[in-house]
């Protein structure tokens, strides 16, 4: 199933996972933060307080592109379905329109994948989503951020901040995560997989 959008106008929600607050903003968990912020920079928005406790931005992408609500719930990571289940509420937005960017343990730094369906991983974030909804039935595209080293606690390892050495191709990867969310909308999930799986 290539889930290409049907037509310019169908709606999409694009949901960055992190913990709010400047504290957290550096962290490998707020990877997804990360790539929120750089959408919302190319659609030339900024975000605002929506009632559904998440920042958003409206906007298309690209002159005539693809209609989108970018998000970043203000709640912390465990408990980011409340708010994506009310903006999907509120939009009436199905959850195979809904793309969760999120940070990835099991993923070499740098990597990403894209995906519709499947598990949690151990990831609270998408284990709340995916509660909330009812439904693991939504895209994800995953930020590889390695395994912590040694015998680094992996929560402990997620709530820093990248590494030096990481820090140096960081806006890389991010730009490409936003690359990546834009092909899957406009080219669908499997020619989207074909782009970025190949790297």
């Amino acid at each position: 199933m290539n889930n290409v959008p049907e037509t310019r106008d169908q709606l999409w929600l694009v949901v960055g996972l992190g913990n709010p607050g400047p504290g957290y903003a550096g962290n490998r968990h707020n990877a997804g933060f990360m790539v929120a912020d750089l959408s919302a920079a190319r659609i030339g928005s900024k975000f605002k307080s929506h009632k559904a406790r998440a920042d958003v931005v409206e906007g298309r992408l690209g002159i005539g592109g693809p209609r989108v609500v970018l998000a970043k719930p203000k709640t912390f990571m465990n408990l980011s379905g409340g708010p994506v289940k009310a903006l999907r509420d509120f939009y009436k937005i199905e959850p195979a329109q809904i793309i969760v960017v999120h940070d990835e343990l099991d993923i070499d730094y740098g990597v990403l994948r894209l995906k519709l369906g499947g598990g949690d991983n151990g990831h609270n974030g998408l284990r709340s989503i995916s509660s909330a909804l009812g439904t693991k039935d939504y895209h994800r595209v995953r930020f590889g951020v390695g395994r912590p080293p040694g015998r680094q606690d992996p929560a402990d390892f997620v709530l820093k901040d990248f590494s030096t050495v990481e820090k140096k191709e960081l806006d890389y990867h991010v730009d490409r995560a936003a690359d990546a969310v834009e092909d899957l909308i406009r080219r669908g999930l499997v020619d989207a997989q074909n782009i970025y799986h190949a790297a």
